[in-house]
């Protein structure tokens, strides 16, 4: 399986966004501050995630929240 995810910093309300093969690894590497893009926005909550069958459809998918329709799409299940 793959996860689309959303992370919320508890110390900003930035929203990151990504895709991963292990949820729990990841954010723990999120929250280590082993991740370059979000060590300075810590601590993190996931906030929302989806599963996916392939890598592939988990970037798509990732990629589409980057979007406006994405974030729109966000906002309402957030």
């Amino acid at each position: 399986m793959w996860y689309t995810y959303v992370l919320k910093s508890k110390r900003n309300g930035y929203l990151y966004k990504g895709s991963t093969n292990n949820l729990k690894r990841r954010k723990l590497e999120h929250d280590s501050g082993n991740v370059e893009s979000t060590k300075s926005k810590r601590p993190w909550e996931l906030i929302y995630y989806e599963a996916c069958l392939s890598e592939e459809k988990a970037v798509k998918r990732e990629k589409y929240f980057k979007t406006g329709f994405g974030r729109k799409f966000l906002k309402s299940r957030i």
